[in-house]
């Protein structure tokens, strides 16, 4: 029978359970594994991000010997955003270790450390479903709570407009000769316009995160189709593997994004498509606050962290806990554009 001292054990610390936990993997995701987001580990609960709008000037000619041009200085703003506070806990009560023992061992601290590590497996992929809505919430300007509340826009607080949303028509019978190649290069350069410096010729691109009606319409859109009939991708247009796969056309990878299986907790609208420039340096990071114990205040925060509460006063329950203090943010959310199939 298992008995409640077991948790007394090191390998059930906070700082034991935190590092176990940060090198499990997270709930595979599409925008986490993309790897987009650069992590900024912070020791404060607030992150400092500083907006430099760097300008370019032609250079008037002038007479050797004159006076030269005066170079400006940088407009520079900093501001400071606090992180959020995602917490979740699962109570485990003495009952439900009692008479337990786990397959092929005999040995108490294990049947009790499955148990446990079976409870912070369900809780961290409660946490990286939360990254991810953060995520695509960042990519879209707009992050969003569980709630469908707004945590931070940050159109309104960099000051520009959300860019509006364009009618690339696939659902027209006789569209266009060229339609949608031509929508692809007006989509690339005001993208690469907007971003200026930061869009590195040859490691950036762009990506188009479709839901399902507008991957569709696309797919089978004549432009495309006539495309690729003649090359060795002609099977992919056709074949079973089309949804939630990706193909390339007018320098912009396209994406089926596939959320939540209920198409709405973490999803793209249907109709819509949504752009994210990948490889570009600086604009979507994520800043880690540390969490609210002394044994990580003013240290650099991490992913996720693990506590185990017990029952102090009857003994009677332990709690898995999570914690992560993530600010999800993007800082050219004017480079954000997106669409809708009609």
């Amino acid at each position: 029978m298992a008995t409640m001292d077991v948790f007394n054990q090191d390998a059930f610390s906070m700082i034991s359970l935190t590092t176990a936990i940060n090198q499990q993997p997270f709930l595979p995701t599409f925008l986490g594994d993309m790897g987009i987001f650069a992590a900024r580990p912070i020791r404060t609960v607030a992150a400092a991000i500083e907006n430099r709008n760097g300008t370019l000037s032609l250079i008037q000619t002038s007479d050797r010997g004159a006076p030269l041009a005066e170079g400006k200085a940088d407009k520079r703003n900093i501001r400071y955003f606090n992180t959020a506070r995602l917490a979740k806990g699962d109570t485990i009560f003495a009952h439900e270790i009692q008479n337990v023992r786990a397959f092929g061992s005999e040995t108490e601290l294990q049947q009790v450390s499955t148990e446990v590590a079976y409870r912070y497996a369900r809780l961290q992929n409660d946490v990286a479903l939360t990254h991810e809505n953060m995520r695509l919430g960042a990519v879209q300007g707009i992050v969003l709570d569980a709630d469908g509340s707004t945590i931070y826009n940050w159109f309104t607080e960099w000051g520009v407009s959300q860019p509006s949303e364009v009618d690339w028509d696939l659902d027209n019978a006789t569209p266009a000769s060229g339609a949608v190649r031509k929508l692809c290069n007006s989509t690339l350069r005001s993208v690469q316009r907007i971003l200026s410096g930061m869009w590195i010729p040859g490691r950036s691109y762009l990506i188009g995160l479709c839901g399902d009606n507008y991957w569709d319409d696309l797919t089978q859109h004549s432009e495309i189709r006539q495309t690729y009939l003649n090359t060795q991708q002609a099977s992919s247009l056709r074949g079973d593997k089309i949804p939630f796969e990706s193909f390339q056309y007018g320098g912009i990878t396209w994406v089926n994004y596939r959320g939540t299986d209920d198409e709405t907790t973490v999803a793209v609208g249907t109709d819509k498509v949504k752009f994210v420039p990948v490889g570009v340096p600086g604009l979507f990071e994520t800043a880690f606050a540390p969490a609210e114990s002394f044994d990580y205040v003013n240290t650099p925060g991490l992913p996720v962290y693990a506590m185990l509460v017990m029952d102090r006063d009857r003994n009677a329950w332990v709690r898995p806990e999570l914690y992560s203090y993530p600010l999800f943010y993007c800082t050219r959310p004017a480079s954000l554009l997106r669409g809708k199939r009609t």
